[in-house]
């Protein structure tokens, strides 16, 4: 009889506590749903923002590729026998830069990438053509403007040669000077990794 009369109350405790989270669960439900969606939102973000790399680390792991691949310098026509190679890397190693009337062409060296060299044709540029108003986040805007529209694909590796037409760099510093400030405080955050564009 007390086995039974306790099993009963058993019974009951656990029917109420289950009766309490119920009621809690429902209580609640908008509070648990919203801490769901701000998660998940956050989630998003940490995980968009681990996609979108600096420039420097992108070239960082070009160079690595480009370390480890065999390279032939097309500005001395050097074929590239085994014997040549040692002679190809030292030839190469500085870069190039050659201007025409509407273009400057980039030539890679050793742990050159497509954004080192927009870099230097935006430096080149520059040098010929000032403009006092652009900072370092604005430089880093054109250089990855025109790494992206400059219509080179594929792997840079030593000896490549791109090609940045003049009116491709004028477009990118006239997109650069229309960013908002939300924009630009973006990207500080790869300006300090480029001490040079200080």
């Amino acid at each position: 009889m007390d086995n039974q009369e306790f099993d009963e109350k058993n019974l009951e405790e656990d029917s109420s506590m289950q009766n309490k989270a119920k009621e809690w669960l429902e209580d609640n439900m908008r509070i648990i749903v919203s801490i769901l969606i701000v998660i998940l939102i956050a989630g998003g973000i940490y995980s968009y923002s681990k996609r979108t790399e600096s420039p420097e680390i992108n070239e960082s792991s070009v160079a690595v590729n480009e370390e480890n691949s065999s390279s032939v310098n097309e500005d001395s026509n050097v074929s590239s026998t085994s014997s040549d190679t040692s002679e190809e890397a030292e030839a190469s190693s500085v870069a190039t830069s050659q201007e025409t009337e509407n273009s400057l062409i980039e030539t890679a060296a050793k742990g050159d990438g497509q954004t080192k060299l927009a870099r230097r044709a935006l430096a080149d540029f520059l040098e010929k053509n000032p403009d006092s108003a652009l900072t370092a986040e604005h430089k880093i805007y054109i250089e990855d403007y025109l790494r992206k529209n400059s219509g080179h694909t594929g792997r840079v590796s030593i000896g490549t040669s791109i090609e940045f037409s003049k009116d491709l760099i004028r477009d990118a510093i006239s997109k650069s000077k229309n960013l908002n400030d939300k924009q630009l405080q973006n990207l500080h955050k790869y300006a300090v990794l480029v001490p040079s564009l200080q």
